[in-house]
């Protein structure tokens, strides 16, 4: 199982520059997600596939 929590916070440190996330590991990520106190910082993008990228913002969306 992945560690969302981990990449996550990669993601706000700048570690990494997005997460990549598929149809098949949407809900246990997205469980993850709404639940993290910067949730608003998230930005999905989704692509055909039904994959999803994920980046990170300073600022959070409204």
């Amino acid at each position: 199982m992945e560690d969302y929590q981990q990449q996550l916070e990669q993601l706000i440190n700048g570690e990494i520059a997005q997460i990549t996330i598929t149809k098949q590991q949407f809900i246990a990520f997205r469980e993850v997600l709404v639940n993290h106190p910067k949730f608003k910082h998230f930005k999905g993008e989704a692509l055909q596939g039904a994959t999803i990228i994920y980046t990170y913002s300073d600022v959070p969306r409204s």
